[in-house]
């Protein structure tokens, strides 16, 4: 038996005892944890990841300017800082490349491709 043909049985065989198979997160979706915000260096939540659950006034170099996907996993109340600023220059300097709302992620942006390095929790954009 092929490796091919003994995957393809093994395979046939849990879906004929379970009945189901269990879908996969959605693609694009970002692998960002829960209560973060996080950037990764290539679009597509591709590339290195740096996540942060609170304020940071000056990243890492190897994702200060070579951010191009974000995304905003973090925890929502009342009074809790829920949306990301992004900021072109260290200490939340410059200008505001992008703001991410709760739960947003974003892929791609022309404008805020490599442009980030800090950012800050914020009541709004």
């Amino acid at each position: 038996m092929t490796p091919k043909s003994m995957f393809t049985s093994v395979a046939a065989a849990i879906l004929a005892l379970t009945g189901t198979l269990t879908a996969a997160a959605p693609a694009g979706a970002a692998d960002c944890p829960t209560g973060h915000f996080c950037a990764w260096e290539h679009a597509d939540y591709q590339g290195q990841r740096a996540n942060w659950s609170g304020d940071d006034g000056w990243w890492e170099g190897y994702i200060a300017d070579q951010d191009s996907s974000w995304a905003n996993h973090g925890i929502t109340g009342p009074g809790v800082p829920a949306y990301v600023q992004v900021f072109e220059d260290a200490w939340q300097g410059g200008a505001m490349t992008l703001c991410l709302a709760p739960g947003q992620e974003v892929s791609s942006n022309a404008v805020a491709n490599d442009r980030g390095d800090s950012h800050r929790w914020a009541n709004g954009c």
